[in-house]
């Protein structure tokens, strides 16, 4: 199922195994969880914005699961000055200096890598948006 939704808030548990569990909740109080770090640093970079979700729903043990496939950032205002492409690119760069900045040996969480990456990120959409 796809929906658009204004995303609350992503936060992060370690579950009894020893994953984590990500649990993205929009405005309307639904939880949607996904165990993929891929999903779980789409899901913070669309938080307090807008966002399309792709989700699929299982019944297990008498509970309704809800678990993230995909999760795309939406700019808040259609229409707008074309900020949307100007992140986009700053974070596809972001991303792909991501081996650059992290050690190899260190395991860096999706909140983590995040915060390492956002400032990276907004350097290079200020650098994009002042050569135009």
């Amino acid at each position: 199922m796809e929906r658009e939704i204004h995303v609350e808030k992503v936060e992060a548990f370690k579950t009894k195994s020893g994953n984590v569990r990500y649990v993205l909740r929009d405005a309307e109080g639904n939880e949607y969880t996904t165990f993929r770090e891929g999903i779980a640093r789409s899901a913070l970079e669309a938080e307090g914005g807008r966002a399309r979700i792709e989700f699929h729903e299982e019944q297990r043990n008498g509970f309704r699961n809800v678990y993230l496939d995909r999760v795309e950032p939406l700019e808040e205002e259609p229409g707008g000055d074309g900020g949307s492409d100007v992140d986009e690119a700053a974070w596809s760069t972001a991303v792909e200096a991501a081996p650059l900045l992290v050690d190899d040996d260190e395991k860096i969480g999706p909140e983590e890598l995040f915060e390492l990456l956002k400032p990276f990120k907004d350097r290079v959409a200020e650098d994009i948006r002042e050569d135009g």
